[in-house]
């Protein structure tokens, strides 16, 4: 059985933190491959003024083109809005079931977790491989058997600040891939 793992997320833009953490996940745990599942709508970011989804999915595709294991996924374009993960990681079994799904998030997702949708269905059925963030400290002794903390390095890269030096005209060298620059600065101007 394949392990995959689902780290989703707006990925508005996708960030050379997002790709080295997934990287660091391959190599730091049993995941078989990385799905980063472009959300649509986030049920805590409803409001957000997010980039088209074709376009947020688009770039992911031309930034994880060479990086093996890595793939860039429009699933939940197709399912019901907002993106609630239950509903994603249910559908996913279903359509997958040469696949064992395992969940990636945050620590700051994490200490949100029961504020989920169905957070006791996730914790049972599926590993969750969480990461640090800081400011939001994790006590692993108070983690559910099938939640592990790994001890990832933390990126200080955020789709907030990108977005931010593009609308300032500030350089974005370092942030996001190459590949994908040109395209950052087009959308996000």
């Amino acid at each position: 059985m394949i392990k995959t793992g689902v780290y989703g997320g707006s990925f508005d833009p996708i960030h050379v933190g997002h790709i080295a953490l997934a990287r660091q996940l391959l190599r730091s745990t049993p995941l078989d491959e990385i799905w980063f599942v472009v959300s649509p709508q986030n049920p805590f970011k409803i409001n957000d003024n997010l980039l088209a989804d074709e376009k947020r999915l688009q770039m992911i595709q031309i930034a994880l083109h060479n990086e093996k294991g890595l793939i860039a996924s429009d699933y939940e374009f197709h399912l019901e809005k907002p993106s609630y993960t239950w509903k994603t990681l249910r559908a996913l079994r279903k359509d997958f079931p040469d696949r064992d799904f395992a969940l990636i998030i945050g620590a700051d997702n994490w200490l949100a977790f029961d504020r989920w949708g169905h957070p006791d269905e996730i914790i049972a059925e599926h590993e969750i491989f969480v990461y640090p963030r800081k400011n939001y400290p994790i006590d692993e002794r108070k983690l559910p058997q099938s939640v592990h903390f790994i001890d990832a390095k933390l990126y200080p890269v955020s789709s907030t600040d990108i977005r931010k030096k593009v609308k300032e005209g500030k350089p974005i060298q370092g942030l996001v891939p190459d590949s994908i620059a040109d395209l950052v600065r087009k959308y996000y101007q």
